[in-house]
Parts: C-alpha cells; sequence; structure tokens
C-alpha cells in the first residue's frame, strides 16, 4: 500500500491556471489518503503550490534539496522534513529511498530527468517502484507519442513502455500505482545485444 509518494513537478505554475489548480487538488487527495508528500523542497511554482496546500490541511511534507539551491534562497523553510544533500544525482536517490512511488504533473528539464530516470531504474531493476504521470489538460501527449514512437522504431520494449502509467484522475493512477507489479523482461538485455530484438 502507498503511504509515500514523491512528485516531481515544476518551479513555475505555469500559463494556465489549470496546473495549479490540480496541483492543490492533488494535495488534498493526498491529506484525505493520509499519504506523506516527498518533493523537491522548494517554495516556488507547483512545488510550492502542492506544499502549501498539504502543510495547511495538516499534512506531512518531505523536501529534498542540493545545498547549493539551498543557498540560492527557494527552499521551503516550514517542511515537515527537509534533506539537504550534495548534489541533484544525489536529491533524486534519497527521493527514491523515501518514497513508496512517483507521479509527474507538468514541468520542465528537471521535472523530465526526474521522471525518465525513475523509469530508467525500474528498467534496469535498480527500484521496482511505480512511476505515473498525473496527465493534466494533456500536457504529457506530446511526450507520450515520443515513447510510442521509440516503440514503434524499437528503441523501447513494449512491456518497459507500459511501466510508465498515465492517468488525468490522481485517483485512479493512485489505484494503479498500489497495483503495480514490477515488469519482467528476462535477459533482454542479452537477446538485444544478439539483434534479437
Amino acid at each position: 500500500m502507498i503511504k509515500t509518494v514523491c512528485v516531481f513537478c515544476g518551479s513555475s505554475t505555469g500559463g494556465d491556471k489549470l496546473y495549479a489548480e490540480r496541483a492543490e487538488k492533488l494535495a488534498r487527495f493526498f491529506l484525505r489518503q493520509e499519504i506523506t508528500l516527498v518533493y523537491g523542497g522548494a517554495n516556488i511554482g507547483l512545488m510550492r503550490v502542492l506544499a502549501d496546500t498539504m502543510l495547511k490541511g495538516g499534512g506531512k511534507v518531505i523536501g529534498v534539496m542540493p545545498k547549493n539551491l539551498v543557498h540560492r534562497e527557494v527552499a521551503h523553510l516550514d517542511l515537515t522534513e527537509m534533506h539537504i544533500v550534495g548534489d541533484m544525482q544525489e536529491r533524486k536517490a534519497k527521493m527514491s529511498e523515501l518514497s513508496d512511488g512517483f507521479m509527474t504533473l507538468p514541468g520542465a528539464f528537471g521535472t523530465f530527468d526526474e521522471l525518465f530516470e525513475m523509469l530508467t531504474w525500474n528498467q534496469l531493476h535498480i527500484i521496482e517502484k511505480p512511476v505515473g504521470i498525473l496527465n493534466i489538460g494533456g500536457f504529457f501527449d506530446p511526450m507520450l507519442a515520443m515513447l510510442d514512437r521509440a516503440v514503434e522504431e524499437k528503441f523501447l520494449r513494449p512491456e518497459h513502455r507500459g511501466m510508465l502509467m498515465v492517468e488525468d484522475d490522481e485517483d485512479l493512477l493512485l489505484q494503479r500505482m498500489n497495483d503495480y507489479k514490477p515488469v519482467v523482461a528476462e535477459k533482454w538485455i542479452e537477446r538485444l545485444k544478439q539483434g534479437k530484438i
């Protein structure tokens, strides 16, 4: 049962108020489900919307931030816990350690990096934790089309494409994450070397 979710999302609120509204809705959903939020620890953008909504509702919020960003004064100072780490790679490792699963909201380079790193770690069996996208307003549709293209062109195996759960409803997404079973693709690297896939 998932009780701690790491959310990857933007340090901006984006150009459509829908993004912030849905981030707030997700936080209220977490409060009802008694889910702890793990996130990047910032006091800006969708990250702040999530954290502030959780904190106002009495929820538990854990931030993870590299020390160089803390020094730039973007750290949220009122979190339940704040972990200061050395760099971005250590940040992702700590977020993974603290979390039962991952949800992704709209964002940019940092958000995409975190999403794909967790998918890659699952593919390589470094972790075995569910990874999902809350596809607000179809924001991720072009990215999902690119992943489908990667499958068509045989760069991405269908079972690995299937690791990424996508919903536009947080309740459905959490249900799927709770039902997640790690992908078993026996000896896929060996078959790839032999040109069989």
